[in-house]
């Protein structure tokens, strides 16, 4: 089976270590799928990703399931496609699916030949929940050992660093402590930081995201305050 598709987060690189297709748009994935699955997060973003548009350039017959957020698919637009050219869909969510657990709630769009709908229970198998407790032991384990947590939600996409300061040191006690150090001094915050040790763990190499760029001076007390230090290097993110 052929599989492609476009993500706002995917790149060609992703698609080929993933073996499929990479598409620029949603609507080229659109007319090349004989099935299409919308998987994104219901923002205003892809409100109405799923379109008119998107929607006519789908093949005759062709099958389109959503399980992401009702807010993502055109109900009405999908409607007119299912009865003028046999489109099929399989519904999870809807545009305006009740918020509470209980409520009567009968779409139309589910009452067409060819439409399948369920009631917003898609993570509520048996194999959805057997995957979301290996997920979960994984990412936890992931932590554990690295102290990164996989599929951080909440993480900037880009912080307020302006500068990269890289501090080439040995890997002993009290070095990053002075590097702070200076920086506070200076006013200068930190935004992330990462140090990295080397075969044999005698040298080390601290990446450290800085929202302004350090004094000429600091850069000095930060490179002859401390004998472990090897280089100190300054780098504008472009």
């Amino acid at each position: 089976m052929k599989v492609v598709a476009w993500s706002r987060n995917i790149t060609l690189e992703d698609a080929e270590r993933l073996h499929i297709g990479y598409c620029e748009t949603p609507i080229a994935v659109a007319r090349l799928s004989d099935a299409v699955s919308v998987n994104v997060a219901g923002t205003a973003e892809t409100a109405g990703l799923v379109n008119a548009e998107f929607l006519a350039a789908m093949k005759p017959g062709a099958y389109i399931i959503n399980t992401s957020r009702g807010t993502v698919v055109d109900e009405a637009a999908l409607t007119r496609e299912v009865r003028e050219r046999g489109l099929r869909a399989g519904l999870d969510v809807y545009r305006d699916e009740p918020a509470g657990s209980r409520a009567e709630f009968r779409p139309e769009i589910v009452s067409l030949a060819g439409v399948y709908g369920t009631h917003h229970v898609g993570a509520s198998t048996d194999q959805a929940q057997l995957a979301i407790a290996h997920e979960v032991i994984r990412i936890v384990d992931a932590y554990l050992s690295t102290g990164v947590a996989p599929h951080c939600v909440n993480r900037l996409a880009r912080s307020a660093a302006t500068h990269v300061l890289s501090v080439r040191h040995q890997n002993r006690p009290g070095v990053l402590a002075h590097v702070f150090k200076v920086l506070h001094e200076g006013n200068v915050n930190v935004e992330e930081v990462e140090n990295i040790a080397y075969h044999g763990a005698e040298a080390a190499l601290a990446r450290i995201h800085v929202a302004s760029p350090p004094s000429d001076a600091a850069l000095a007390a930060i490179r002859n305050g401390n004998g472990d230090v090897i280089s100190v290097e300054l780098t504008p993110i472009p």
